[in-house]
């Protein structure tokens, strides 16, 4: 529904109406409306008239039926079907207001006015037409501007309440489920969107919450929470009245609000019909309530409550669940407390327990009892009261008699009664209070609105078949409410208009409902029904039917009251209401009127310790008690009544009470009628019962409303502002000076010459029937529009003869500019003038140094703005930063503002699930409305045909008119009539002649508008014929463009072979710098040598003095020295030698046995087992050693070169190691000269980054850099050769120094010129960047003003055509009154022939024709409302036509405004990604730092602890063995003094090893990184020159004139671009001398060490450096590709120029030869003189915008050359900066001039190479230049002619394509930025992959290293054991390990020396310190 259109729902289809077809039937079958028992009136056509009765045909089935003449209600034209104001019908009666509102509504139009006020009819389903753009459609309209819709009259009463100061009231009325609660919400949404406080103070940022306009739109949910139900007619029936009144200031904001409510349908708490609920909140307290909430309010399921009669009836479309939070959650808007709503509902749960209380009848006694408790108490614990105290005061309550109270017992029947009693009475004091409690919610403000706006929603009348109490009040309302209405519509308008001295004579329409009125609240004589029923409750004895009787005796004769026909009758009375006859049954009404309580109870309630219950009850002292009620005697009566004297007061006297405040109020305001109609009682879309409305329509009175609407005068106007706003019209008819503002009225009427029956004057005032106040609006702008029409024409003509004067100038200068370009044409192919033309140039050549320091002041002047601008920037940023500030804090407040709609929105989801349903019947609709266009465009077909019958028939109504005029006049009174009608007829004669002279004169506008139309489309046909002709010139350009690549494509070539020998030279020059950088590494590694050497003495004392600490050390290096595969081939000898060891111990131990064991058995056998155990540790050892060997060897292969090396280094550095010393301080200070050295190099080069910033503000500086940087380049080789064959000769330190200078240079002066040439490039796009938006914003100004021509011409059209309307309209109106007042001429003169018979008829002929005049009246007032309506629909298809350009324009800005904001959005996601991304590998890279950290020192832990425990055994074992034997010590001295060595040589090899991994990975992953970059880098230079030189060589064709003096700097430019290339060679053979050091690096493993840190750091800044540039060459790729496009862009200006010539020089000719032809005759040499003229003017125009275009490119052309000499100056510079950076060195320049001079000779001869191709390149240079003169003297000649032609389109075309072009080009360098970034991060990722791989790789082989020492280790233990043992004698005994290393344990018989006993305790020592952890494998 979303989707749909508005409009559709709002707007009448007016071309369906007016069809002609439709017309025409009506016309010829007579149709008239009869009425129907289905239909309630039928469609007939009149068949044959029979005296009283007609013969008439059936429209819908053709069917045959008479009819009594009375019964037939006259049709109205079919153009006023679905007319929006019932008052216009011709036929005002039931059947034409009920087919009009039955036609609107099936076209889904359910708003109808109907006279003063507005007919609504429920349409069943959502409509698109509530939403805030509707709303701002109404805001300020008036309401004949808009349809009909409920914001009219709001807004209406609105305007009225702040022009008028007069309080308004909206009045809603209707039966239940008609849409008063709906309407209501609705003006109460209007009004709060229209006069909300806050919208005026936005920038306050007053907070959304607690909102007054948003508490206001939230306190309709509440009530209808609390106050409405499901009945049969309506899903949210308002159970109450409420008039809602809201306080506004004196500007007309909201500053308060009110509610008061009537009548609140209490009884539906406690019991409901059938098929209906409850209300509302009940069931959602028990749907949405949480776990916690049901168990704190004792809640149950929806069956287990009596008081909810149907249980769980849903509502289709809605969830209890949902709407019990929305309720929630608008309590919190309103302010609501927590401690508040949960007390509410505390109540609402308790009213449900009421009904679960079940009381039982006791055998013996009528007397009640409470079997179960249950309920009883969960409702005391919600309500705060004792359980006890409770069912006694239910079951037995204290009844005060006489002066005592006594207990009476209650009977089951009187429990139950006080039970529900007290149910609804305690949710009616909810109620009240939760009414009070948001009244003080919306009440904030303490200042009283200057005045107010009430609405009002109350129930309608209710007509059942039996009526009870609650019926006769809300009859009663409505009968005041009818009444106020009558008053206001009948009364007060008709006495307005005597005060005023109107003729008027007063009509009594029969509405008057006084006596119904007093019938029901009259209190005395009689007294009326409510009088009595209070009487009647006063008394104790009193009943039901006693009240009857009362009324009956009293109000039995009453014209209003009935008594009830039959016995049998269910009905006690009846009253004849205004809306009909109603039964009244009065059972129980003095019960409901005195709504008895227990009052025992009640006290208790009010003395609840829960605070909101007894706040509920305070008012216990006024309720009626049992006492009152039981009526046990009269004197108790009497007691109670008297102490109750003036505090008991009846539920009817309330009311009435309340009633007469409200209508008081309202007598006070000014009313506006909301009429609410039920369409069916099905609640069904799309279904209209008719006789249901009909019946409402008779109880509204609506056609009584639009009668007096009719006959009355509603527009009234003051004397004064009628003179003043109309005078315009009658500028002659009032005479200067002062005049009476009456007099000066009537003077204008007359002047108007108004129909005297549409006006009448009062005394202060004028009044006019309904829609001439509209017509004169219309002819006062159609006066106001011809007036400034003329003065725009006479502007116009100023102007345009002004412009051609101008032309005529302007074509006699155009003849002299083709004469010279004849002249130019004869001279081009003559020889000397090309001669001429070539020596020219030559002369300038003295001038170049003067044009040298003009460039350098200009530079100077440039640097100067530069510097501005800077400031300017700084500024404007700072401005941006405070905007975008701004920005934040709007958008703040916009999210603020899109919460208050959110409920709005909400609202339309939930009712979203409606659409399905409705969709279907709105099929069915579509499909009828199709079938029913179809007939109306048939009928619309013979409207034509039926014209001149519906003359006569207008005929034959005129001459009815006559006649029931000449009943009510004399014959006197005609003839003066004839004569007024004679004096018309000559007025409109002469009014028709003027309207004739009008209508020739706009015939001859249209004319000359049509003429000028032509002209338009041939002009359009020509730019059409221009704009081919011009695509052709564009191809034959392209073709040109092909060549001219070619041509440039060869020059190329030949520069590729001039770059050829430029290498080789670049390759010497590379290899010197090779040499020299080894030369500096090896100064650098020797140094290293001594620093290491020095350090290995220190260590080697250290271990020495600590010999435990470098045992451990050595046990860690060896852990540490398992990474590296060469420690397994150390660890693997150990092991084979240590396996000799033991295979020769054995051997010796095995002879030894032999000798010592032979003398007992055990021993022998002890041996075998021995022997047995030593095969199985070799075959084990074995095994393990074949595993191990297969790594091994591979590991020897790699490294036995690298051992080798090292050992022999080891020994020349213990050699050297005293040369060193000695030199340490010669290469110490030189080392001190050398930072020196380095500290200025980085002065300098920060010097130089200095000026670079300082030049970024320069545009296109690559040209001038390019021809001016040859010399500096020139300069800077001179120097490298000359320093390159002085290091030759030079000492050692000197070289190293000397490289090192010359490498910074050449760095610094690589990287100034990258950069300076980046940052030019980057400050050329800025440029760029601002001219396209000066160009954007150009273009948007032109897009303006071409769309503010666009809609001047179609406000032009649109008055010619409202002209043209107005004046047919008045012709018709002409045409009319003409015929009207001959037709009552003749009618005149036929009356007085049928006086004379009609008054010989006898009184019932004279009775029928007062009948008949009745009718002729009708007719009359109809056919003047037709005139209105056509006023009307004009008014409408205006104000669609400013709301669809209002709508275009709003749509434009949004639009706007979202792209904007999606581009801002689009920056900041970018931003906020990259940023992200950056993050993310940051914390990756930590993590993985931190995870090898924690792994590494875990690892060195867990090694530590195993040296320690290790080393500790030994230490144990070693002083066990040497106790004992002395050979055994031996063995250990020689093992140790072995294990020693290999330490120390596993320690260095450790080192060395460790390092040289480490140095070879970093240096193998960044030597390839820096080698691809660096090659990209080389790529990307290649492709920027070649872009550069193509940019250079079309700039070229542009300047020639000024640059044929630069020739030769071209050719230095093309040197200085080829040096270019080569230092970029040299950097390629840096990177080369880089690998060889890289290579010397890994053979010196000891002295990378120190060195690796510096490379790490020089390798960072190698990164960062090669980032910037990997960045800069994207702009400059930016730069290049947007200076190609603006140079294509002026290559398509030249050929569009010289299109335009040739174009201007056809048409030329063709003006000449129609100016030849064109004397053949007057007229048509008059109109093609115009065409011509207007050729002209458009040719010159044309001229003017191509002179300014050509200006432009001059313009751009002069911009340019400045640039290019700024450059130069600042090239200039660059070559100081740079010979500065060469003063530190001069001392060796003068040392080595020698070598200079054969350097310079060297130089000379290549040189001299080169001169031949450069003069032969010239030659070229110059033949081109030639040939780019003659065709820019051409394109000059025709850029000259041509100026003026199409510039404004040309230059939207281009100006639109540079824009696509380079979004284009930003699209692809975005795309190609992104996928760089890509790959860098894929390369990253790799390089962290391989990493980790590395890592893993060399944790494994730790492993299996400390694997591999470890087992060595065990076995060198179980080897002295075993020799230990076998020297004591003892058993030898092996055990294996989990590790895979063999324990060796010695057990036995003791050897000599010592015993048994102390060898088994050492064994049990010793195996106690040798067990070992087990170690994993």
């Amino acid at each position: 529904i979303g989707q749909e259109d508005p409009e559709r729902y709002l707007f009448v289809d007016r071309a369906v109406v007016y069809n002609p077809a439709t017309q025409a039937d009506w016309t010829a079958k007579k149709l008239v409306w009869v009425p129907s028992e289905r239909h309630g009136f039928e469609a007939a056509s009149v068949r044959e008239e029979r005296g009283e009765e007609v013969l008439v045909e059936l429209a819908e089935n053709g069917k045959k039926v008479v009819i009594n003449k009375d019964d037939i209600q006259k049709m109205n034209p079919p153009k006023f079907s679905k007319v929006e104001d019932m008052a216009e019908l011709t036929c005002l009666n039931e059947a034409s207001v009920l087919h009009n509102l039955k036609d609107r509504y099936y076209s889904g139009l359910i708003y109808t006015y109907s006279g003063l006020f507005c007919v609504v009819i429920n349409p069943y389903k959502n409509l698109p037409i509530y939403s805030e753009n509707i709303i701002e459609m109404y805001r300020g309209k008036k309401r004949h501007e808009m349809p009909p819709h409920i914001y009219a009259i709001s807004e209406s009463a609105y305007r009225c309440m702040l022009q008028d100061r007069e309080d308004q009231s909206i009045l809603c009325t209707g039966e239940s489920g008609a849409g008063k609660t709906e309407n209501t919400k609705k003006v109460i949404q209007y009004l709060a969107h229209v006069a909300s406080s806050h919208k005026g103070r936005k920038d306050h940022n007053i907070p959304v919450r607690g909102e007054l306009e948003r508490q206001l739109l939230q306190a309709n949910p509440i009530l209808e929470s609390f106050g409405n139900a499901k009945t049969v007619k309506n899903d949210n029936s308002s159970r109450f009245g409420k008039f809602i009144r809201i306080n506004f200031d004196v500007t007309g904001y909201i500053v308060g609000a009110n509610i008061e409510t009537y009548l609140l349908e209490k009884s539906r708490a406690i019991r409901q019909a059938k098929d209906e609920r409850t209300f509302h909140i009940f069931y959602r307290l028990l749907a949405g309530a949480g776990e916690h909430l049901r168990t704190d309010l004792l809640l149950e399921g929806f069956n287990n409550y009596r008081f909810l009669s149907n249980g769980n009836i849903p509502i289709p479309g809605q969830q209890d669940k949902d709407n019990f939070q929305e309720t929630m959650d608008a309590m919190h808007i309103m302010s609501f407390s927590h401690d508040e709503i949960v007390c509410m509902l505390k109540v609402v749960s308790a009213v449900l327990q009421f009904g679960n209380i079940v009381f039982k009848k006791e055998r013996n006694t009528d007397q009640a009892s409470m079997p179960e408790n249950t309920a009883a108490q969960k409702l005391c614990h919600l309500l705060g009261m004792n359980v006890m105290e409770f069912t006694r005061a239910i079951l037995t309550p204290r009844i005060k008699v006489g002066r005592d109270y006594v207990q009476k017992a209650q009977t089951k029947e009187q429990a139950d009664f006080a039970v529900e009693a007290l149910a609804k009475a305690t949710y009616e004091r909810l109620f009240r209070w939760l009414v009070h409690r948001i009244n003080k919610a919306l009440d904030r403000t303490k200042r009283q609105g200057a005045s107010f706006i009430g609405i009002l929603d109350i129930a309608g009348f209710e007509i059942f078949e039996l009526n009870s109490f609650e019926q006769l009040c809300i009859n009663y309302t409505n009968e005041k409410l009818q009444q106020l209405f009558n008053h206001t519509m009948f009364i007060l308008e008709q006495e307005e208009y005597q005060r005023e001295g109107i003729e008027w004579s007063f009509i009594d329409f029969g509405l008057d409902l006084q006596p119904c009125i007093d019938l029901i609240e009259r209190p005395t004589n009689p007294p009326g029904i409510l009088a009595l029923l209070d009487e009647e409750c006063w008394f104790p004895k009193a009943t039901d039917k006693t009240f009857v009787d009362k009324v009956l005796q009293e109000q039995g004769t009453h014209t209003k009251f009935q008594k009830p026909r039959q016995l049998k009758d269910k009905a006690d009375f009846c009253i004849i209401h205004y809306a009909g006859r109603v039964d009244y049954k009065a059972d129980e009404w003095l019960m409901k009127n005195m709504d008895p309580l227990n009052d025992n109870v009640a006290t208790l309630l009010h003395q609840s310790t829960d605070k909101f219950v007894a706040e509920l009850w305070k008012d216990v002292d006024r309720i009626v008690g049992l006492d009152q009620v039981a009526g046990m005697n009269e004197t108790a009566f009497g007691a109670a009544y008297k102490t109750k004297k003036g505090m008991f007061r009846t539920v009817g006297q309330l009311y009435k009470e309340q009633l007469s405040k409200l209508m008081a109020t309202l007598r006070n305001t000014n009313p506006n009628f909301v009429r609410c109609i039920i369409p069916n009682h099905e609640k069904r879309a799309g279904k209209l019962d008719p006789h249901l409305v009909l019946d409402q329509l008779r109880c509204n009175g609506v056609l009584e409303g639009i009668r007096i609407c009719r006959q009355g005068f509603p527009n009234r106007i003051v004397f004064q502002e009628f003179r003043q706003r109309y005078e315009i019209l009658t500028p002659n008819a009032i005479p200067k000076g002062f005049m009476d503002g009456k007099q000066a009225c009537e003077r204008m009427i007359q002047a108007l010459e108004l129909d005297g029956n549409l006006f009448r004057i009062g005394q202060s005032k004028i009044f006019f029937r309904a829609g001439v106040l509209a017509h004169l609006e219309e002819e006062r702008d159609l006066k106001i529009t011809d007036i400034i029409i003329y003065f725009q024409a006479v502007c116009r003509g100023y102007l345009a003869r002004k412009a051609f004067a101008k032309k005529q100038q302007q074509l006699s200068a155009l003849k002299v500019l083709q004469r010279n370009c004849a002249a130019y044409l004869k001279l081009r192919h003559w020889q000397w003038w090309r001669l001429f033309t070539k020596v020219k140039p030559l002369l300038q050549v003295t001038r170049q140094e003067e044009e040298m320091q003009a460039k350098d002041e200009e530079l100077v002047k440039v640097k100067e703005k530069q510097s501005k601008v800077e400031g300017e920037l700084m500024e404007m940023e700072r401005k941006h930063q405070q905007l975008m500030e701004e920005k934040n804090i709007l958008a703040e407040q916009l999210q603020a503002e899109t919460e208050l709609f959110a409920e709005a929105e909400e609202m339309r989801a939930r009712l979203a699930s409606k659409k399905q349903e409705l969709e279907e019947i709105l099929h069915d609709l579509e499909s009828r409305l199709e079938e029913e266009e179809e007939r109306t465009q048939g009928m619309q077909n013979e409207k034509k045909k039926m014209q001149s019958h519906i003359q006569d028939l207008e005929e034959q109504l005129d001459e009815e008119e006559a006649a029931r005029q000449k009943l009510q006049l004399e014959k006197v009174t005609a003839e003066a009539k004839m004569k007024k009608f004679e004096e018309d007829i000559l007025l409109l004669e002469d009014q028709n002649s003027k309207f004739i002279k009008e209508k020739k004169l706009m015939e001859d506008r249209i004319n000359e508008m049509s003429s000028m139309l032509a002209e338009e489309e041939e002009k359009a046909k020509n730019l059409g014929k221009v704009k081919n002709k011009q695509e052709m010139m564009m191809v034959d350009l392209e073709e040109r463009l092909k060549k001219e690549e070619k041509t440039r494509q060869e020059l190329e070539k030949a520069k590729r072979k001039l770059d050829g020998e430029t290498s080789d030279l670049q390759d010497q020059i590379s290899e010197l710098h090779s040499q020299t950088e080894e030369l500096k590494a090896q100064l650098v590694k020797k140094e290293e040598e001594q620093q290491m050497m020095q350090s290995r003495g220190e260590d080697e004392v250290s271990q020495k003095n600590n010999a435990l600490k470098l045992v451990r050390e050595l046990q860690a290096q060896l852990s540490e020295l398992q990474e590296d595969l060469e420690s397994e081939k150390q660890s693997r000898n150990k092991a084979e030698k240590l396996k000799r060891d033991l295979s020769e111990e054995l051997e010796a131990l095995k002879t030894e046995l032999e000798d010592t064991l032979d003398t007992t058995a055990a021993q022998q056998e002890l041996r075998t087992k021995r022997e047995q155990e030593v095969a199985e540790l070799k075959k084990a050892i074995e095994e393990e050693t074949k595993n191990h060997e297969a790594q091994i060897q591979d590991m020897r292969q790699r490294h036995a070169t690298a051992l080798e090396e090292l050992s022999e280094q080891l020994e020349q550095a213990k050699r050297f190691k005293a040369n060193l010393e000695k030199t340490k301080q010669s290469q110490e200070s030189a080392n001190k000269e050398l930072a020196s050295e380095v500290k200025s190099l980085q002065q300098a080069k920060t010097e130089s980054e200095h000026k670079r910033k300082k030049l970024e503000g320069q545009l296109q500086e690559f040209m001038a850099r390019v021809t001016e940087g040859e010399r500096a380049k020139g300069e800077l080789a001179d120097r490298t050769h000359k320093l390159q064959t002085e290091l030759d000769n030079v000492s050692t330190l000197l070289e190293d120094a000397e490289r090192k200078g010359i490498k910074m240079a050449k760095d610094v002066a690589g990287l100034e010129s990258q950069l300076q040439d980046t940052q030019e490039l980057l400050q050329e796009e800025t440029r760029q960047k601002l001219n396209l938006s000066s160009r954007i914003r150009q273009l948007e100004e032109e897009k303006n003003s071409l769309q503010e021509q666009q809609e001047e011409d179609e406000e032009a059209r649109k008055n010619l055509e409202k002209q043209m309307l107005t004046l047919q309209a008045q012709l018709s109106e002409s045409k009319k009154k003409l015929e009207d007042d001959v037709g009552t001429i003749d009618g005149l003169e036929e009356s007085k022939k049928k006086l004379q018979k009609d008054l010989e008829l006898t009184g019932q002929r004279l009775e029928e024709k007062t009948i008949a005049f009745e009718k002729m009246e009708k007719t009359k007032t109809r056919l003047q409302q037709e005139l209105d309506d056509l006023t009307v629909d004009l008014d409408h298809q205006r104000q669609i036509v400013s709301n669809l350009e209002k709508k275009q324009k709003k749509f434009d800005q949004m639009l706007a405004e979202e792209k904007s904001i999606s581009a801002r959005y689009a920056e900041e996601r970018d931003r906020a990604e990259a940023e992200a991304r950056e993050k993310e590998t940051k914390a990756l890279s930590m993590t993985r730092a931190l995870d090898e950290a924690l792994e590494a020192k875990e690892e060195l832990e867990r090694v530590n602890k195993q040296l320690r425990a290790e080393m500790e055994d030994l230490m144990s074992s070693k002083d066990d063995v040497g106790k004992n034997v002395h050979e055994l010590e031996k063995s250990k001295r020689t093992l140790e003094q072995q294990l020693e060595e290999m330490k120390t040589q596993l320690e260095e090899l450790e080192d060395e090893l460790q390092a040289t991994e480490d140095a070879k990975l970093r240096l193998e992953v960044n030597m390839q990184a820096m080698k691809a970059q660096y090659e990209r880098d080389l790529q990307g230079r290649d492709d920027q020159n070649d872009e550069k030189k193509r940019a250079l060589v079309k700039q070229v064709r542009e300047m020639e004139a000024e640059l044929e003096d630069e020739r030769k700097q071209r050719g230095l430019a093309v040197a200085a671009k080829k040096k270019l290339e080569m230092d970029l060679k040299d950097v390629e053979g840096q990177i080369e001398g880089a690998t060889k050091a890289r290579d010397e690096a890994i053979k010196q493993l000891r002295k990378l060490q120190a060195q690796m840190k510096d490379y790490q750091r020089e390798l960072e800044d190698a990164r960062a450096c090669r980032d910037d540039i990997f960045a800069i060459s994207k702009e400059n790729e930016k730069k290049l590709k947007s200076l190609e496009a603006e140079i294509v862009q002026l290559h398509e200006d030249l050929a569009a120029s010289e299109r335009g010539r040739r174009h201007a020089e056809q048409e030329r000719d063709e003006l000449q030869d129609e100016i030849s032809n064109s004397t053949s005759g007057k007229s048509a040499l008059m109109d093609e003189k115009r065409r011509l003229e207007a050729r002209i003017a458009q040719l010159e125009e044309e001229l003017e915008e191509e002179q300014g275009n050509m200006e432009l490119l001059n313009d751009r052309f002069r911009k340019t050359t400045m640039q290019v000499d700024t450059l130069t100056t600042e090239l200039s510079a660059e070559r100081s900066t740079g010979q500065k950076s060469e003063n530190a060195r001069q001392q060796l320049e003068r040392q080595n001039k020698d070598l200079r001079a054969k350097l310079g000779e060297l130089e000379g001869s290549v040189k001299s190479r080169f001169k031949a191709s450069i003069t032969a390149l010239e030659a070229k240079i110059i033949q081109l230049e030639e040939q780019l003169e003659q065709e820019a003297k051409e394109r000059a000649a025709a850029n000259k002619i041509v100026r003026r032609t199409e510039k404004k389109l040309k230059e939207i075309c281009m100006q639109v394509e540079d824009e696509r072009r380079h979004a284009d080009q930003f699209k692809e360098q975005l795309e190609k930025s992104n996928s760089r970034m890509k790959q860098l991060k894929r390369q990253l990722e790799e390089a962290e992959e391989e990493a980790t791989r590395a890592n893993a790789s060399r944790r494994k082989l730790q492993r299996e290293l400390d694997d591999a020492t470890e087992a060595s280790e065990g076995l060198s233990r179980e080897v002295h054991t075993l020799k230990n043992r076998l020297r004591r004698g003892g058993p030898i005994s092996f055990s294996s390990s989990r590790s895979g290393r063999r324990q060796l344990q010695v057990e036995g018989t003791s050897l000599d020396l010592v015993s048994d006993d102390e060898l088994e305790n050492k064994i049990t020592d010793n195996n106690a310190n040798e067990t070992p952890a087990p170690q994993p494998e």
